[in-house]
């Protein structure tokens, strides 16, 4: 009898998880995503399931990677590998940002006596290899970085000015919201640029463009501020946030990969979020703001911008110039301000060669800062700029 029962339990439930939606779905939901498309493959059913489950995950994941390893494989690939495993995001869309230094030169290992050489084209595909195969990736090098440790979105974000780290935020398909990589390249035959490839690369005829994330490579070729000055200009406008900085190299860009750019091409690589429910907010921490009295103060006029906390993430762009050199008597003095007084925002970014950005909020028709339509200057050094992105309300 009690095999009979155990059989009989058993039907049911097999029934049970061949018939119903509502339980199949409610099991499913537990899943991280790689387990989930894994079942997807079992039935119809589960499949019908396993869609309706990935469609109604729309907040933004992260992977941190803060630890050096002995391995010769960049801390960030290695957490990747990790990570993904447990996530519960299908990414679209993925911006990663490593230090420059460990992700493709050369650092002394003191615990091994020898120097790690690693190659930045190997590191980046061994990265894009473990991303789904239709996922943008945009990927780029810095001298430091700013990051969120995995967990939890109020997590201490860190100041990591020297040694072995990055991050990948992991953009999800999201209701309202198109989110697209852009590169511009400066072409040595022609001092102007054609403002036509703004209209092919989403930045023009755009009524719902919200956010341009900017950040120029190379700046040290010569014509590569007259060239990043080409592609700011056009975009200056109330109703764009711009932000960004000078990075060390950009290292993956899915939709060039058989179009390498030369070594020492300059050029602009981006991310353009477009869409109504967009809200977004940038302010600058000049040169004077330099103690924690300061920092909070520019940290006060971002929170006046009311931009919605829930869904939303926090960008650090600042000069190699700033962090602790800057403060002199304590580190992480920026982000700890942000932290302060955005408790739920995750917050990433890096220390880079040159800051892009302006007071400016974007929510409907209403500007921080009014300028009687004189252009903002946008190109700075020894700043930093902070900014917010609300992607909407999730379900």
């Amino acid at each position: 009898r009690r095999g009979g029962g155990a059989m009989e339990a058993a039907a049911k439930g097999g029934f049970v998880l061949s018939n119903l939606a509502e339980v199949v779905e409610r099991v499913l939901g537990f899943l991280p995503t790689k387990a989930l498309l894994r079942a997807a493959c079992v039935c119809r059913l589960w499949r019908e399931c396993a869609r309706r489950i990935l469609r109604s995950r729309q907040r933004v994941a992260w992977v941190s990677a803060l630890e050096p390893g002995p391995a010769e494989s960049h801390t960030l690939v290695r957490a990747l590998a990790r990570e993904l495993e447990k996530v519960h995001v299908l990414p679209q869309t993925v911006l990663y940002i490593a230090d420059a230094e460990t992700f493709s030169g050369h650092e002394e290992c003191h615990e091994q006596k020898k120097a790690r050489k690693r190659n930045s084209k190997e590191t980046a595909i061994a990265l894009e290899n473990l991303l789904p195969k239709r996922c943008q990736v945009l990927g780029l090098v810095t001298p430091g970085i700013v990051v969120t440790p995995m967990g939890s979105s109020s997590n201490q974000p860190q100041e990591i000015e020297a040694g072995e780290a990055g991050f990948a935020l992991l953009f999800p398909k999201i209701d309202g919201v198109k989110i697209h990589t852009f590169h511009f390249s400066k072409d040595s035959k022609n001092r102007v640029f054609d403002e036509s490839k703004f209209a092919e690369a989403g930045l023009k005829n755009n009524p719902d463009l919200r956010v341009v994330l900017l950040f120029g490579y190379n700046s040290w070729k010569s014509g590569a501020t007259r060239f990043l000055h080409q592609i700011v200009n056009p975009l200056n406008e109330k109703s764009i946030i711009l932000a960004g900085g000078q990075v060390e190299s950009f290292t993956s860009l899915t939709s060039e990969n058989n179009n390498a750019q030369p070594g020492d091409a300059c050029g602009v690589v981006g991310l353009a979020f477009s869409g109504p429910q967009i809200q977004s907010a940038t302010v600058l921490l000049d040169q004077d703001v330099a103690d924690e009295r300061t920092a909070e103060a520019a940290m006060q006029r971002l929170k006046a911008a009311n931009i919605p906390e829930h869904n939303t993430i926090g960008f650090m762009f600042a000069c190699v110039g700033r962090g602790y050199r800057h403060y002199k008597t304590k580190r992480n003095m920026e982000a700890d301000a942000f932290r302060k007084f955005f408790p739920t925002v995750p917050l990433f970014g890096f220390f880079g060669h040159g800051e892009i950005g302006c007071d400016r909020i974007v929510t409907g028709n209403f500007v921080l800062r009014e300028c009687n339509d004189i252009k903002d200057d946008l190109l700075h050094g020894y700043t930093t700029v902070m900014t917010l992105i609300h992607l909407g309300s999730t379900k």
